[in-house]
């Protein structure tokens, strides 16, 4: 199926900048920003607020088939009311992934997401959106870094907002969260086969995004952002 409306699918795992590029490039290409793993981070954050036990897969499915989540002027909604300071909490990054990796769940989110971006110029970061999510989308990239450079970058990233963090608790929290996603029978996290591989190891963000940028250009996008 040939979209009538441009996706750039950006993938990778944690810690890799992705996020931030896929943010800045839709910015400067005038293109929507949309987080796609933040919306499993609102769920888990549903989950978490209502008390259900992570093994509960029943219950978590029949949440993730309710809850809404909705995305504007790059903040994401969680019923209504502004979570994008609680999805960044510790706890969710903990257990982010076991919600994530409940195939029932990943198929009923995918459906938001498909929805969110209909009609509209999109940037999708995710780990799966090149593969699952929009497997025909206008351009892919699978951006990735080191495990040091992403578990340094994390740890820049806690100590910013004033919380300690431990170089080792980081790095084992990164290597846990990469086997879960790279081992999930739904939806692993892959390189998908089309997409250009960009490792910002030793790159500033800009020169990623240049690099994103200038790919994007060449592809038949938004020139006017070169």
């Amino acid at each position: 199926m040939v979209l009538d409306y441009k996706v750039v699918a950006i993938d990778g795992p944690a810690g890799a900048g992705k996020s931030t590029i896929a943010k800045m490039v839709a910015e400067k290409i005038h293109y929507t920003y949309i987080d796609s793993g933040a919306m499993y981070r609102a769920l888990t954050l549903k989950v978490l607020e209502s008390k259900i036990n992570l093994e509960d897969t029943d219950a978590i499915i029949e949440v993730s088939k309710k809850v809404d989540i909705d995305f504007k002027d790059r903040s994401i909604y969680l019923d209504k009311e502004l979570v994008d300071k609680q999805i960044r909490e510790e706890r969710i990054n903990k257990n982010v992934s076991t919600v994530a990796a409940i195939p029932e769940v990943r198929k009923n989110i995918v459906g938001i997401q498909r929805r969110i971006a209909i009609g509209k110029n999109v940037v999708m970061d995710g780990r799966d959106v090149g593969t699952v999510i929009f497997p025909n989308a206008f351009i892919k990239f699978f951006i990735t870094a080191s495990l040091v450079e992403r578990s340094r970058r994390r740890c820049l990233e806690i100590q910013g907002t004033g919380k300690h963090a431990d170089f080792e608790d980081v790095k084992n929290q990164i290597e846990n969260r990469d086997y879960i996603d790279s081992h999930r029978e739904d939806s692993p996290l892959i390189q998908a086969d089309d997409a250009i591989l960009i490792d910002t190891s030793g790159q500033s963000i800009e020169e990623g995004v240049q690099e994103v940028i200038k790919y994007i250009s060449l592809h038949g996008g938004n020139r006017n952002a070169l």
